[in-house]
């Protein structure tokens, strides 16, 4: 299974740290002293994912398959309940990426600390520098252990995205925008998670 080989390749001891850590800044957050914030990336496509469906015996559970681009969402899910996003129908790049940090960091005001995992996009020595002058103006980025999904609360809304808000059908790039803008702008308030 998936979960035991990620838990084969994590190491337990960094796992437990960052569990410890990540408290002591939720804590930060509900006094006010920081603005926390899970930050992530995920792609949507036209042809929604089918892992499984109920479909009655005999007879076959089928989605239309027509392929089309996919809408990349970087999305922020602030210690506020707030859900600060941008879209894409390109390909999530490393300057996307920092400029979206840019443009998150001027939301709030007080230092922001940013949850994240290890890709690519977001270590990438092409925006060093931007994000050393982001550092200066009091975002910290606090990246996960690697193998560590679970600890990066955003993981959640794009599984209930996928899987529980958006209907199990084909979209063209007109309805998915409009499917994935209904779920990001009622965040909160139709569309809610509990942790």
């Amino acid at each position: 299974s998936e979960r035991g080989i990620r838990s084969k390749k994590r190491n337990e001891m960094l796992f437990r740290a960052a569990q410890v850590e990540i408290e002591l800044l939720r804590t930060q957050a509900a006094t006010g002293e920081i603005a926390l914030a899970y930050v992530d990336e995920a792609g949507f496509s036209q042809v929604h994912p089918n892992r499984s469906a109920w479909t009655p015996r005999g007879e076959r559970h089928l989605i239309e398959a027509t392929r089309g681009k996919r809408l990349n969402v970087l999305a922020a899910m602030l210690s506020t309940g707030d859900l600060f996003c941008a879209k894409l129908w390109q390909a999530t790049t490393a300057e996307a990426f920092v400029g979206f940090l840019g443009l998150l960091h001027e939301t709030v005001s007080k230092p922001l600390t940013v949850i994240l995992d290890n890709a690519s996009i977001h270590k990438a020595k092409i925006i060093a520098p931007l994000v050393a002058l982001l550092k200066s103006k009091g975002l910290t980025l606090y990246f996960l252990p690697p193998y560590s999904p679970e600890l990066n609360r955003i993981e959640r809304l794009w599984h209930k995205m996928k899987y529980t808000w958006m209907d199990a059908k084909c979209r063209d790039a007109k309805t998915l925008e409009a499917d994935v803008d209904e779920i990001t702008s009622n965040f909160g308030k139709k569309f809610t998670l509990d942790f």
